[in-house]
């Protein structure tokens, strides 16, 4: 199952500080019958707007307005930010969909 939003809602730096920890800790083996939880994540570039990035994560990923903002800046300011998680077959259609607007996204 995919978990677009299964990040607790914050409010401004909790946020932040919550997804700092989010990508600075390893993946564990987390297991959802039988398949291993992947992250699809969100890189850092230096081509597209905010206005851009935040837009696309609102309509790919479904994120609301101040999850898709908080991950642009946490992508912007520390390199990458973990957008979603679930299986690779899950995730494959939003890693393909972000690419096709050219994002740098990964599923790791």
């Amino acid at each position: 199952m995919i978990s677009c939003k299964n990040y607790p809602t914050f409010v401004g730096s909790e946020f932040v500080e919550f997804m700092v920890k989010e990508i600075e800790t390893p993946v564990g083996k987390v297991s959802t019958s039988q398949e291993e939880l992947k992250r699809l994540i969100l890189f850092n570039d230096d081509v597209n707007t905010f206005e851009f990035v935040i837009d696309s994560l609102i309509e790919v990923c479904e994120h609301n307005p101040m999850q898709a903002e908080n991950c642009a800046m946490i992508a912007h300011f520390k390199g990458k930010c973990p957008v979603m998680s679930g299986s690779f077959k899950d995730l494959e259609p939003y890693h393909n969909a972000l690419s096709k607007r050219q994002l740098t996204v990964e599923i790791s």
